[in-house]
């Protein structure tokens, strides 16, 4: 049987992230079903834990979801449409 991922994130910083990047968190975690996405260590973000990026394609956009693992959970810290983010997707995934 499937395992399935969980995703949590903090609401204050959901509503923050929807005015500032016009992207939530809950439409965010479909980046990481695409088949295509790309999964990068974030080294530069946080010291205390590991981060990392996601960058993915939901509907027409490239989307980075940054997010860390706790307790067996995706994290989301933060997305938006960034556009290196969709410059790496692209390069690997030859678009």
């Amino acid at each position: 049987m499937a395992k399935l991922t969980t995703f949590e994130w903090n609401e204050n910083k959901n509503i923050l992230n929807q005015k500032k990047h016009n992207l939530s968190f809950e439409k965010a975690q479909y980046a990481f079903l695409d088949s295509g996405r790309i999964i990068a260590k974030d080294i530069e973000h946080s010291t205390t834990e590991e981060r990392f990026y996601c960058f993915g394609k939901v509907e027409e956009n490239i989307i980075t979801v940054r997010f860390t693992y706790r307790k067996n959970k995706i994290r989301i810290i933060g997305a938006g449409y960034w556009r290196k983010g969709k410059q790496i997707y692209e390069k690997e995934n030859k678009i």
